[in-house]
């Protein structure tokens, strides 16, 4: 089974750091979580050209294997339980 890829984009804002911290501390070894700072920017532009791909809004967000998850979308905080639902730390 192919690993789950988890990406979570921030600005360096402490909610950010807590959002990317609990994905981490959800995420099991079948997650393949990387974190994108939009204010450090990337070195090929890949984390912006993401954001529009993904119509990301607003950070912190979370995008599991293509898909921002349901909470990014509807603009509610990031939860254990709803990194639970879109599937971080599940085998």
């Amino acid at each position: 089974m192919p690993k789950r890829n988890v990406e979570v984009f921030t600005t360096g804002c402490p909610l950010c750091d807590e959002t990317a911290q609990l994905v981490k501390s959800v995420a099991c070894s079948d997650c393949d979580v990387q974190v994108y700072d939009l204010q450090q920017g990337c070195a090929t532009n890949e984390c912006r050209n993401k954001v529009a791909q993904y119509s990301i809004h607003r950070v912190p967000a979370v995008v599991v294997d293509g898909k921002l998850i349901d909470c990014c979308q509807n603009q509610q905080p990031v939860t254990r339980e709803s990194l639970i639902s879109a599937g971080i730390g599940q085998h």
